[in-house]
């Protein structure tokens, strides 16, 4: 009787919600058997048993941590790779293209009319030209205080053959913006220039007398520190500048003259303005274009206007050169100088100088002064 009563508690257990036991598939009829995990009988293998799941865990979360870190690391080097190409635009300034025409040139700008018609400006508007314009930005200040109905919007700080070759192929130019004071910009204006060997040494003189005079430097000095010059090569710059327009025009151009001329002008002008006046004039009266470096050479000459003045060498206006033709073809030519002297002047091929060919031709020419020198030489 007792072992019946066992047996039917046994038959109505459910053994289906005990740990380790495989659910019961909805379509069977029957439930499914049993699936138990083996239990560590003792203690130890309990501690075991959890050790090793507390393991398998352990290990899968640092798997899961390897794998953040390698990604973050993939992240810091792409971070490292940005930050090193942003640090070298640190400080740069945008460059934005505007219509050439909103853009003035800076007063303190002393280009000469024939810095923007030479060679070099020349080439420079054809390079900009074919570019389809200006490659080399340049840079730019807004204007205040202009009135509405100017288009005015911008002024040069550098860059002005540039903006006019822009200008005058009709392109917009592009520029550098940047808010600059009158004396950030003239430093600024006048590095730039000076490391690209743009403006002439008469430019640069003009371009410092204008800061002067505007007093935008109270002295030389203060200048020089300013722009990182030299004073005694601010001084020469400044001296061609102080050149009166009378010796500055006896020159093919300004833009000719050289800095190591600037002291030896100066101190023959202070020596003898009179005379410097007089070389200026026989200059003027030469036929021919004489180069910047004969020009020079015969300001500081002071020889001939001594001379002229004691008497001792006549001056003679000189004349023009008249070609000698023989035929349709030029053979030489005849003038006079400054000295009063005859020159005479034949191709190489025209006469045989070996022959008596010459003979002929001084008995020539003496016939001719004899008869119209009026007997001048006899």
């Amino acid at each position: 009787m007792k072992n019946s009563k066992l047996l039917d508690k046994a038959s109505r257990l459910d053994f289906s919600r005990l740990p380790g036991t495989a659910p019961a598939s909805p379509d069977a009829a029957t439930p499914a058997p049993p699936v138990f995990t083996p239990r560590p009988k003792t203690a130890p293998g309990a501690l075991m048993a959890f050790a090793n799941d507390t393991r398998s865990e352990l290990l899968k979360e640092n798997e899961t941590l390897r794998e953040r870190a390698q990604e973050a690391e993939v992240l810091r080097s792409r971070l490292d790779e940005a930050l090193d190409d942003l640090q070298q635009w640190e400080g740069a300034k945008a460059a934005r293209l505007i219509e050439a025409s909103l853009v003035r040139p800076s007063r303190f700008a002393n280009r000469h009319p024939g810095s923007f018609q030479d060679a070099d400006y020349l080439k420079l508007r054809h390079e900009i030209q074919d570019a389809g314009g200006n490659v080399q930005p340049i840079k730019v200040r807004p204007v205040r205080g202009e009135e509405d109905s100017s288009p005015v919007r911008y002024e040069v700080v550098f860059g002005h053959r540039r903006l006019r070759a822009c200008q005058e192929l009709g392109l917009p130019v592009l520029a550098m913006i940047d808010n600059l004071d009158d004396q950030a910009l003239f430093v600024e204006m006048e590095r730039e220039n000076r490391a690209r060997k743009d403006l002439s040494a008469w430019e640069q003189g003009m371009m410092y007398r204008s800061a002067l005079d505007s007093g935008l430097f109270p002295s030389n000095r203060k200048l020089a520190e300013a722009i990182g010059v030299d004073l005694s090569a601010l001084g020469k710059a400044l001296s061609l500048a102080a050149l009166p327009e009378f010796i500055v025009a006896a020159f093919p151009s300004p833009l000719t003259l050289q800095f190591r001329w600037a002291k030896p002008l100066s101190d023959a002008l202070a020596a003898d303005a009179a005379g410097m006046r007089e070389r200026v004039l026989d200059l003027q009266a030469l036929p021919q274009k004489l180069s910047a470096r004969e020009v020079f050479e015969r300001l500081v000459d002071t020889a001939p206007v001594e001379r002229r003045r004691q008497g001792v060498e006549p001056f003679h206006p000189p004349a023009a050169r008249r070609a000698i033709h023989l035929g349709r073809r030029e053979v030489g030519s005849i003038g006079v100088d400054a000295q009063g002297r005859i020159d005479l002047t034949l191709q190489p091929e025209t006469l045989d100088p070996d022959s008596d060919a010459l003979d002929a031709l001084a008995r020539l020419i003496a016939e001719f002064l004899a008869t119209r020198a009026g007997g001048r030489g006899g």
